[in-house]
């Protein structure tokens, strides 16, 4: 079937729904807004389009309300939609209960020596976590130089809190002067686009900007989609940061810094070989050892070809930036 006149916005909402679905994830019309792929649009555009649906996109999607409440798009199925609105539900419900404990334990690794930024990334930076016990995923910007000692210690404190019953996943470390991404793709959009800044909005900002290729993927994504106040250290907090910043400075600390990375590197090399997904140098520690990141996208292309929406979704193995089909 060929789509209506509608077909632009309609095709950028099934792509989006059709990512989202590799996750089983239902969107709220807020969130098909603030991620959709591809094309700029309103949010009354996006309600419009889900309230009175063309027939070309409501033979593909669902719009089911759970408690007179919110309500959810998805792909249709024919026997799984009901259940996977509720689980949506309690994974929300999961995700409110854990997001106090994800921030304060966000907020500590801020104030830690050499790190100038903190965010919430994972499930939970889209409220998806499946349980309140989940783990705590974290992306971190430190200091040009000391990204190993910066990492050695969030180890530490990943350890301490291990002992209460908190998992901790500073899974992404990188320097300051390596903000810019080398992978292109809609999967690192995403990444970028969902992950909720703690502390160093202005590191946030600058991020952003060195990344504005994810701009054209999803050009409604230019803020997070949930907010919070900016928590970087001050005061005694900061002045306890630069005394421990400067007792693991110079020839001292260099040495360690060298020390840290060869000897975690030689430790992750087996593990790390078989992934993409892993980097490992000065400037990074990002730890992603199952390739998380291909197999998204590969799932995702299956979809689009099942959709017959490939044509629209155009991107090199090599990573260079996706343009959506003229209209």
């Amino acid at each position: 079937m060929q789509p209506d006149t509608h077909a632009p916005l309609d095709q950028a909402i099934l792509m989006t729904l059709l990512y989202a679905d590799v996750f089983s994830f239902p969107m709220t019309a807020l969130e098909i807004h603030h991620f959709l792929i591809g094309r700029p649009a309103s949010l009354e555009e996006i309600e419009l389009a889900l309230a009175t649906p063309s027939a070309w996109l409501a033979q593909y999607i669902e719009v089911g309300t759970l408690n007179q409440q919110r309500v959810y798009a998805i792909i249709k199925s024919e026997s799984q939609n009901k259940a996977i609105f509720e689980k949506r539900q309690q994974r929300d419900l999961a995700s409110t209960e854990l997001w106090p404990k994800a921030r304060r334990y966000g907020m500590l690794l801020g104030h830690m020596p050499f790190v100038r930024m903190v965010a919430i990334t994972g499930a939970l930076a889209v409220r998806n976590a499946g349980s309140p016990q989940d783990d705590l995923d974290y992306l971190l910007v430190v200091k040009h130089g000391r990204v190993w000692l910066a990492r050695l210690g969030a180890v530490v404190m990943v350890k301490a809190c291990k002992v209460l019953g908190v998992t901790l996943c500073p899974n992404y470390v990188l320097a300051e002067t390596a903000l810019a991404q080398d992978r292109l793709d809609l999967f690192m959009a995403h990444e970028l686009t969902q992950m909720i800044p703690l502390t160093g909005q202005t590191v946030y900002q600058k991020m952003r900007l060195c990344n504005d290729w994810a701009d054209v993927m999803l050009p409604n994504a230019q803020t997070p989609f949930y907010i919070e106040k900016d928590a970087t250290p001050r005061r005694i907090g900061r002045w306890v940061q630069i005394v421990l910043e400067l007792a693991l400075s110079g020839p001292v600390g260099n040495w360690l810094e060298d020390w840290e990375r060869r000897r975690k590197i030689r430790k992750f090399h087996n593990q790390a070989t078989q992934s993409t997904d892993t980097v490992l140098d000065a400037e990074h520690v990002k730890g992603h050892f199952f390739d998380y990141g291909s197999r998204t996208l590969q799932r995702f292309q299956k979809s689009l070809e099942t959709y017959d929406l490939a044509r629209l979704y155009e991107m090199e193995q090599t990573g260079e930036v996706f343009s959506p089909a003229a209209d």
